[in-house]
């Protein structure tokens, strides 16, 4: 009983304390025979059980400790590798929750077991329990696709057109093995949103090319505007002044691309400062008001607290003017028809909305405010809104187009994040 009790005591206890209890056990067995041989005649020779028996307790209660000791040792590291897993499960899930595309990660039956925000935007499909969310439930043709490709997981690249949302999506099966087929990762990437990054690439090689023609044109320019000035200064009859006129009226307008285009080639030259739209917009209203000659009355300024940004306060200037000054093409120039209103969002950014009364951009045009030399009015480059959203992403901004549900055009500027700069 003694061995069963010392062994139990070694597998409980965290420590030597065993090895106590073991020489406790050896001194009360060799006492015993001790008493034994005194008072009831036992064998002396009995002495070399009773040290057999001592042994064993402490080869017993030594072996039980090493046991313990190892059972602790697996324990601490079967917590540490728990502690590894959950990281990684939650770095994995943050990675997926964070990815702009959409990610489906769904069992061999079609069981859905973990998605991203992605994955309901694209497929129009809010998730309210993914324990009984199905990909047959949530995207039947997902799932015919899910199914194919199980048989020839050769074919895992197609690009589809989801019914639900109409979004053009390009279809990616990843399997996922564990001890065999488990199940698979679904990718789904946003056609539209590869198509805009194309467009952008494609846009700034546009940039370059235009930077370097506009410098090579520049000279040349000049040289035709001096050469008429020049023609200009002797006397001729009116055709030939107005034709001189015409000259010098294109020569400017060629000018003001070039300039314009040479200001994209220095947006790269990023001197940013902190500034409070509290302060800024005001005084800079007031200056466009004195230089386009219009009333107080037209501008209608709403900012709230804090709004503080982190611009380049030429680059700044550059963005309002070209806003600013677009709204006042095509507003009614009643009191408010141009509205600034600024306040912070939810995650901490700097919102801007320059909107006016004026009509709003046509549907079918929308997309292509933002080329460079799309213009709808005679006299403009088609640069300015280009030249806007170039300065505005190289400060770490965004500028988009929005329709106001009461009528007009808005132009909206999400600055960045000060803590992330």
């Amino acid at each position: 009983m003694l061995l069963v009790s010392l062994t139990a005591t070694g597998l409980i206890s965290r420590d030597k304390i065993t090895l106590f209890f073991a020489a406790l056990a050896s001194i009360a067995v060799l006492l015993q025979h001790s008493y034994a041989v005194l008072t009831q005649d036992a064998a002396v020779a009995q002495y070399v059980q009773a040290g057999l028996l001592s042994a064993a307790y402490f080869a017993v209660a030594w072996l039980a400790h090493t046991m313990a000791k190892y059972a602790i040792a697996s324990e601490n590291l079967a917590a540490l590798r728990g502690v590894d897993l959950a990281n990684m499960a939650e770095t994995n899930r943050l990675v997926i929750q964070d990815m702009p595309d959409g990610v489906l990660v769904v069992n061999e039956s079609g069981m859905v077991k973990q998605y991203n925000p992605g994955v309901e935007r694209l497929l129009g499909y809010a998730f309210s329990n993914t324990n009984n969310a199905t990909l047959e439930n949530c995207a039947p043709l997902l799932a015919d696709r899910f199914a194919v490709w199980r048989q020839h997981q050769g074919r895992g690249h197609e690009v589809l057109r989801l019914p639900v949302t109409n979004h053009q999506v390009r279809v990616r099966f990843l399997p996922v093995e564990r001890e065999g087929f488990w199940g698979a990762i679904i990718f789904l990437e946003d056609m539209q949103r590869v198509q805009a990054q194309a467009q952008q690439i494609k846009l700034a090689a546009l940039g370059r090319l235009t930077a370097n023609i506009a410098h090579e044109v520049r000279n040349p320019l000049s040289a035709i505007s001096y050469a008429t000035e020049l023609l200009q200064e002797e006397k001729h009859d009116p055709g030939q002044t107005r034709l001189f006129q015409i000259i010098m009226d294109n020569a400017a307008r060629l000018n003001h691309i070039v300039e314009d285009v040479l200001q994209l080639n220095r947006r790269d030259r990023v001197q940013s400062e902190d500034y409070n739209l509290t302060e800024k917009l005001p005084l800079y209203i007031e200056g466009l008001r004195h230089t386009q000659g219009v009333s107080q009355e037209i501008f209608l300024i709403k900012i709230a607290p804090a709004c503080v940004i982190r611009f380049d306060l030429g680059h700044l200037d550059q963005v309002l003017w070209n806003l600013c000054r677009n709204a006042l093409r095509y507003c009614s120039k009643l009191a408010g028809s141009v509205q600034l209103s600024a306040w912070r969002s939810n995650d901490g950014r700097t919102i801007l909305e320059i909107l006016n009364d004026g009509p709003p951009v046509a549907p079918e045009t929308v997309q292509q405010l933002f080329e460079p030399f799309f213009t709808m009015t005679a006299g403009g480059t088609g640069l300015g809104l280009y030249i806007a959203r170039e300065l505005c992403e190289a400060n770490g901004a965004t500028l988009e187009y929005r329709q106001p549900a009461k009528g007009g055009a808005c132009f909206r500027i999400v600055f960045g994040d000060q803590n992330e700069r």
